[in-house]
């Protein structure tokens, strides 16, 4: 194709325009890698001011009742963190987030600070164990392993993970890893779901539905003793078998019922507020009053 020289110039612009839009976004790229490069040193300094904080807390001219925590005082406020960092994530507020991770995080550096002054492990341990965890657990993005989707990914992830407990020779038990102080239904999910894996589980649904019918009547029973212990125990049975149905229908046990515990409490809410408008509170109104604002409550999507 020949050029007229009428349009080697537009050429020429076309040209110029593209380089300085490459090199425009070259500068960005540059500029995006520079702030994160700040962002990291800041990190860095500000954590060694806090882990220096902590050290002095626990130092003896510190705070006498920081000298006499142990990891197991702080696991249990470690525990009321976590949950408070959950609320913070509900709630979706930035600022509450970010103040709860940050006393998470406290938390967490305080049992390393007693960990590494015992001998046990340090901060670096701890950061190199995980990152050469997360490494191992993710050959798609730093091996030579191809995945398809999500769903090859949590099955790689749950191979590495049956391979690393292979190579430990005193964790014979499969469920050893499923922390005790997990809620109940979060830990009995986890527990089934492992179960499941090894093949023990329901071929379906149907199975699962059959066996909840089994247990209600089972609890309907026990409910007609005197015993209860055994009504606790066939509960207990009623409980697991509908974690277990939570697995099928693809639903998470823990968070559903916290999602409905929530409804109820805005629907509670909203009785209480209509009642005060009554010069009425709940302890004063009659069920058949209250029945029918929740109904209300209800009909208006609380």
């Amino acid at each position: 194709m020949m050029w007229s020289r009428r349009s080697l110039p537009i050429r020429r612009n076309h040209c110029q325009r593209g380089l300085i839009m490459l090199g425009s976004c070259a500068a960005d790229h540059v500029g995006e890698y520079d702030q994160k490069m700040k962002n990291t040193d800041l990190a860095k300094q500000q954590l060694q001011e806090l882990i220096l904080l902590i050290q002095k807390l626990r130092a003896p001219e510190g705070c006498p009742w920081d000298q006499k925590q142990t990891s197991r005082d702080i696991g249990k406020y470690l525990l009321d963190e976590a949950y408070e960092v959950l609320d913070a994530l509900e709630e979706g507020d930035p600022r509450h987030l970010c103040e709860e991770l940050g006393d998470l995080l406290f938390q967490i550096l305080f049992i390393t600070d007693i960990a590494s002054d015992a001998g046990d492990f340090s901060l670096t341990d701890v950061m190199k164990g995980v990152r050469e965890k997360m490494i191992r657990r993710h050959p798609h993005v730093f091996g030579n392993v191809t995945v398809q989707s999500v769903s090859d990914v949590k099955e790689n992830w749950q191979a590495i993970k049956l391979q690393e407990r292979a190579a430990r020779p005193d964790d014979e038990n499969i469920f050893s890893h499923v922390p005790r102080s997990l809620p109940a239904l979060k830990r009995a999910q986890k527990i089934t779901a492992i179960a499941a894996r090894f093949g023990f589980d329901w071929q379906s649904a149907e199975g699962v539905w059959e066996k909840l019918q089994e247990e209600l009547a089972e609890l309907s029973a026990a409910c007609q003793t005197d015993d209860p212990s055994k009504r606790e125990e066939e509960l207990g049975d009623v409980l697991f078998t509908l974690v277990n149905l939570s697995r099928f229908i693809e639903a998470d046990a823990e968070r559903a019922l916290t999602q409905t515990t929530e409804k109820f409490l805005r629907r509670f809410a909203f009785i209480t507020d209509q009642l005060s408008l009554r010069g009425e509170t709940p302890g004063e109104a009659s069920f058949a009053a209250m029945d029918a604002l929740w109904n209300e409550a209800k009909e208006k999507g609380l």
